[in-house]
């Protein structure tokens, strides 16, 4: 079977049962649940404030962000998306959406009916379990976020991001060394960390001159993970990247033939080496 062939729902199910536990029929249940796969462009509005959105939303490919506007007109990115994110989870509660999320390279999303999951998860405590986790964690990364912009200088906050894009697009440890691409212009990178752009460019540089990390057009490697990291103030227990197995043998039993073990496997291992535009 070609890959192309697996439901991009195997992303959704790997993503809930890092959260929870979640029983195989729930898991079969889940790669049934009706959905739309789209392609968008980089700077295409995936959610707009104000909208009532009718689906929720799971990134498959590229990097997005999620945004304010201020009465002066002024950006504000509250924070980044990576593939295997749901990027608007809190729509299955909350009617109209107070905040915009917009992709920041080509994006693949997939998009499941918001009154389904919601049903879905209401008749299953540890999908319902996984969806509040999944939320709880945002939170967490958003009062890293604060910490960031409000008590770090523009150095450590620069160093910090890079340290918390790497971590989650799993490019630390024994990847260190591999460059990965900064899906980013350096206006966005002020909008995200409250810095001008002449004070984004002189930041870089600095990390660049110290050896720190090498930034060229073909993205960023960092040669000296743990140094990185000490300059950053960075420590990813905030991050909860502990993982749970993914979609079992038995799941791909229950659903049928449409979908073979190894083809799944390759899928969720897909999501952490994916390539950013």
């Amino acid at each position: 079977m070609n890959e192309t062939n697996v439901s991009p729902l195997v992303a959704l199910v790997d993503n809930l049962a890092r959260h929870a536990t979640i029983s195989n029929e729930d898991r079969a249940g889940l790669l049934e649940l009706p959905y739309a796969t789209r392609r968008f462009e980089a700077g295409s509005y995936l959610v707009r404030e104000g909208d009532t959105p009718e689906h929720c939303r799971m990134l498959i490919s590229g990097v997005a962000c999620r945004h304010k506007i201020s009465g002066e007109g002024l950006r504000q990115i509250v924070s980044i998306h990576v593939p295997g994110d749901l990027i608007d989870l809190q729509q299955l509660y909350i009617e109209t959406a107070d905040h915009n999320v917009q992709t920041l390279t080509h994006c693949v999303v997939v998009s499941i009916p918001r009154v389904e999951l919601r049903e879905f998860a209401a008749d299953r405590p540890s999908v319902a379990q996984a969806i509040v986790a999944i939320v709880l964690f945002e939170l967490a990364i958003s009062r890293e976020w604060l910490l960031n912009i409000g008590r770090r200088d523009a150095r450590t906050r620069i160093a910090h991001f890079l340290c918390e894009l790497a971590a989650r697009l799993g490019r630390t440890g024994a990847t260190s060394g591999q460059p990965f691409e900064l899906p980013m212009t350096q206006e966005q990178l002020g909008d995200a960390l409250g810095l001008t752009v002449v004070h984004i460019n002189r930041m870089l540089k600095t990390l660049v001159r110290d050896g720190l990390i090498e930034h060229n057009k073909k993205g960023v490697t960092i040669p000296d993970w743990e140094s990185l990291v000490e300059i950053a103030d960075f420590n990813a227990r905030y991050l909860h990247l502990d993982t749970r197995p993914p979609v079992s043998d038995e799941v791909v039993k229950l659903i049928g033939d449409r979908y073979r073990a190894d083809t799944l496997s390759r899928c969720v291992d897909h999501r952490w080496t994916v390539q950013i535009y």
